[in-house]
């Protein structure tokens, strides 16, 4: 449960069925689990995707590992101890020519992350839950009480989500005219307090964005090498021919600014879709767009040690000369920013947007981190070694690669040699390492039954007969132990 009283809420898909593959293009050699995920703690979130997991939309899901036909291993930049290789260099310089001088290259770069795939199985196999099965929101998960039959002794009981102040209790109301209907409805002082704090959090940002996304380095001594920083902003004249802004907006819940540039971003993004990876016109929908790419569970959240522009999902729009040709779709969590996507406008396909955008996200990554120590990794999303054009996501070093047995961060290049051999590997050499957070009591696991939280040893005695275990054994193992004693599985 996150520190403001919400808890993270999911449903278990689990996934034995093969898919096609986005990589490959397999038919059927795509295995992966997934659940829905209604809302969800940026915490919570980083937790999991430090254990193999990758949300789309609100859709979350891990590979598995050893039997699907390409394994995606999740990869993650030190953001801090990043240099820019000779390929980065010329992307910068050539990005800057263009800016400065209006030379746009003539050559087509078929650069690495145009082969980044928008997961077709989860385009096609997974769909919304035709239903909310509790309507949840923040107002609903408050109204949730530990049931009062958990056994305390085998059981750990959770702890409420408010404050012994704002406990209410259930009272039978006297019979009277009913509510004046008009007067406006009564709203929790609770959802009022968030409603004003999310609004001056958004006003925060846009106070903050100019100065956390675009780079103002300091001089790296004469006999230092020149900084990310300095190769973005160097041979910039203060009068360019042309302008390019970087703006990050909060994707959800969607700022005034978001709304404003929605359908600007849409058309770009389907332009993207329909020219580099060749979707046919009625593929890339509005709804499409929205599902995948401005749906979150992640909630909003802002901490006293987090960044000023806070957590959650965010959209960086790249405007030149006044209009969007490159969006970056991503994810602000306690220890990392994480690349979700990116689509640009195919015009401007030969200043190599993919290379330059992991750049100026790299420097984002590290301007956010003077504001909060902690926060000094960049993930990339799955670097998939066994398709040769997702490849490129090894060249940003130092950069780790998670071990999909013991959950740890090997460095890539002890990675890469095993994974010559062998499409999956186990990447710790060290035999006796194992899973830190490897599922040891299933009683333990928070589930949600009836709107009221219990662990799954209360429900599992309110359900005699049920034959759930080995579903939420496979999914507790899969989110760890930790993870699980946190997030709510529904269960019906």
């Amino acid at each position: 449960m996150a520190a403001g009283g919400s808890y993270s809420i999911v449903e278990y898909f689990g996934g034995d069925d093969g898919h096609r593959c986005g990589y490959c293009k397999h038919e059927n050699g795509n295995f992966s689990h997934g659940m829905w995920s209604h809302t969800m703690t940026v915490q919570d979130y980083q937790d999991l995707i430090d254990r193999g997991w990758r949300r789309s939309g609100k859709y979350v899901y891990k590979p598995l590992m050893n039997k699907t036909c390409c394994p995606q291993y999740t990869i993650r930049c030190h953001a801090l101890n990043f240099h820019p290789s000779k390929t980065h260099k010329k992307t910068l310089k050539k990005v800057n020519r263009f800016l400065s001088k209006g030379e746009m290259p003539v050559e087509k770069h078929d650069e690495g992350r145009e082969g980044e795939p928008m997961e077709s199985v989860h385009e096609e196999g997974v769909q919304p839950p035709p239903q909310d099965p509790l309507k949840i929101d923040h107002s609903d998960v408050q109204d949730i009480s530990p049931s009062p039959d958990t056994d305390t002794a085998n059981s750990a009981a959770p702890t409420t989500p408010r404050d012994d102040a704002e406990k209410t209790t259930a009272v039978t109301p006297k019979p009277g005219k009913g509510a004046d209907p008009n007067r406006p409805l009564c709203r929790k002082a609770k959802d009022l307090r968030k409603e004003r704090r999310l609004q001056k959090e958004q006003q925060k940002q846009q106070e903050a964005v100019s100065s956390s996304v675009n780079p103002s380095p300091a001089k790296s001594s004469s006999n230092q090498p020149k900084s990310l920083e300095e190769f973005i902003t160097e041979s910039l004249p203060n009068d360019p021919l042309h302008r390019l802004e970087v703006r990050l907006v909060r994707s959800n819940p969607p700022s005034p600014q978001f709304k404003a540039s929605f359908d600007a971003s849409y058309q770009v993004y389907k332009l993207y879709q329909m020219t580099i990876h060749k979707d046919p016109p009625d593929k890339p929908t509005e709804s499409q767009f929205k599902r995948f790419l401005c749906d979150s569970p992640l909630e909003a959240e802002m901490a006293p040690d987090g960044p000023d522009v806070g957590y959650g999902s965010f959209h960086q729009q790249y405007w030149l000369d006044g209009r969007i040709v490159a969006v970056g779709v991503l994810d602000i969590l306690p220890f990392c920013v994480s690349s979700v996507y990116l689509y640009y406008h195919p015009d401007f396909s030969s200043l190599s947007l993919g290379t330059y955008s992991a750049l100026r996200e790299i420097a984002f990554t590290r301007q956010l981190q003077q504001q909060s120590p902690k926060l000094s990794f960049y993930y990339l999303g799955f670097y998939v070694h066994s398709c040769p054009k997702m490849r490129y996501k090894g060249q940003y070093r130092p950069s780790d690669l998670l071990c999909p047995e013991s959950y740890t961060w090997v460095p890539i290049e002890r990675c890469i040699p095993r994974l010559d051999i062998s499409a999956y590997s186990r990447l710790n050499e060290n035999a006796r390492a194992g899973d830190a957070h490897a599922l040891k009591k299933l009683g333990r696991v928070l589930v949600l039954h009836r709107r009221t939280v219990m662990p799954y040893a209360a429900y599992a005695r309110k359900r005699k007969g049920s034959n759930d275990e080995k579903e939420v054994e496979q999914y507790a193992s899969l989110v760890g132990q930790t993870c699980a004693e946190r997030i709510l599985l529904y269960r019906a």
